[in-house]
């Protein structure tokens, strides 16, 4: 039996752990052999929690696949679609949805059949729902043409909050509930001064802490964001992050090509990086597209975007540092730091601190920058115009103990007066 109303599928998708409900009206081209068209940029992929993006082989111009934990959903079943995946198409750019029936006798195959030859191709009645869960899983349910669900859901569009193509139903990321609900909790914190500095253990501790990233670790503990390596947003669907100076830091994946990524951050700092004491090596300084680095000689460069399109030409495509015969000292594919960027950044945060020694700690100031809307091409853009950065901070000391110890520290960075080239709407808001 179908689901009758709109409540009666949410509180299923409730049941199921669905913390976001979303929803987009299918064209008749929207099927089993053409795919579910998702939208016309990667700022889509905020809405569904992927694995790792890699590219598609096979193909005269390879695109990028995302494999996804997606399940389709009856009143009384659920079954795993295990070949649901995203397909990125760098070159429009649009995004897909693909294999969403293979091996899955739950799925709705017959209400997804490609339309007869001949046949205008046009929106039809049918509703396609997605409900996404705190540990990335993804329900899926298809309101047929002419159900009473679809007509439902149909007749409640203009009145939902819409992103796109797609329509909310539930509390949403980056919901003006949700960024209310930031802002009182910010204010709050704001309001209260001088906070010790501490940081919250993945057992949920809290223990005093006075490293450098004590300012995020601090915010993070009173947000009770516990620490995790998982690239997903921080508080309510938003990135958190704190800030001291003029140069925020956007985003900190380590090299996985190169001389770095075959042998690590030690034998990349022997080789590349300089003398700083009888006991140390760094490997410190800007780095940017295009300009050789001083210190280091080595040149950062871009392939596989095309800056005047903002579209990228080559999925195999990476950011690398390039040493002046050429080589490949360190880099990172397109394809893992688009992953990193769109997982992270659709709703960002940026809250700036004050710091004191004694006793240490941290106070959080007012107004805070909102940041709205992202698409990895900006990053890309930004990367070449020379206002994003690599600003590394990686070295090898005790090396006169006989136990030298390596630390890496890779970090893409932008000065605040830039952030709004990265965002669609960057909202500077006092608290």
């Amino acid at each position: 039996m179908a689901f009758q109303s709109v409540e009666q599928l949410l509180e299923r998708f409730r049941s199921l752990g669905a913390t976001r409900v979303f929803c987009k009206r299918l064209a008749e081209n929207d099927n089993s052999k053409q795919q579910i068209y998702l939208g016309g940029s990667f700022d889509v992929l905020s809405f569904f929690p992927f694995g790792t993006v890699s590219e598609f082989p096979g193909l005269k111009k390879p695109n990028l696949k995302a494999a996804l934990n997606l399940s389709w959903v009856t009143e009384t079943t659920v079954e795993l679609a295990p070949k649901a995946q995203l397909i990125l198409y760098p070159k429009y750019p649009e995004v897909r949805l693909s294999g969403f029936l293979t091996g899955c006798s739950a799925a709705p195959s017959r209400h997804m059949q490609p339309v007869p030859p001949g046949r205008r191709k046009g929106v039809d009645g049918r509703v396609l729902v997605f409900g996404t869960t705190a540990d990335r899983r993804i329900f899926a349910y298809l309101a047929s043409a002419d159900s009473n669900l679809s007509k439902e859901l149909i007749a409640q569009i203009s009145t939902l909050s819409t992103k796109g193509l797609f329509l909310e139903l539930t509390l949403a990321t980056g919901s003006p509930r949700n960024k209310a609900l930031l802002l009182a909790k910010l204010r709050e914190i704001h309001l209260l001064g001088y906070h010790a500095s501490v940081r919250l253990t993945g057992s949920g501790e809290k223990v005093p802490y006075v490293a450098r990233n004590a300012g995020g670790t601090t915010l993070e503990c009173l947000l009770g964001i516990r620490p995790n390596s998982e690239s997903a947003p921080d508080y309510l669907g938003w990135e958190i992050k704190a800030y001291g100076g003029d140069k925020l830091t956007l985003m900190t994946p380590e090299p996985n090509g190169g001389y770095y990524g075959e042998n690590g951050v030690a034998a990349f700092v022997r080789r590349y990086g300089y003398t700083s004491s009888d006991d140390r090596l760094d490997f410190t300084g800007l780095h940017k597209i295009g300009t050789e680095n001083a210190k280091t000689r080595l040149t950062m460069a871009l392939n596989g975007f095309d800056v005047e399109s903002r579209k990228i030409v080559d999925v195999g495509g990476a950011v690398a540092l390039l040493d002046a015969k050429g080589a490949i000292a360190a880099s990172w594919n397109i394809a893992s730091l688009l992953e990193h960027w769109n997982r992270k950044h659709a709703f960002a945060a940026y809250v700036p601190y004050a710091h004191r020694d004694v006793p240490p700690g941290y106070r959080y100031e007012s107004p805070v920058l909102l940041g709205e809307g992202t698409d990895f091409p900006k990053f890309l853009s930004a990367l070449c115009s020379q206002q994003v950065v690599y600003d590394p901070g990686c070295k090898v000391e005790g090396l006169l103990s006989g136990k030298p110890k390596a630390k890496a520290r890779s970090q893409f960075r932008i000065a605040l007066k830039r952030l709004s080239v990265l965002y669609d709407t960057l909202e500077s808001v006092p608290l």
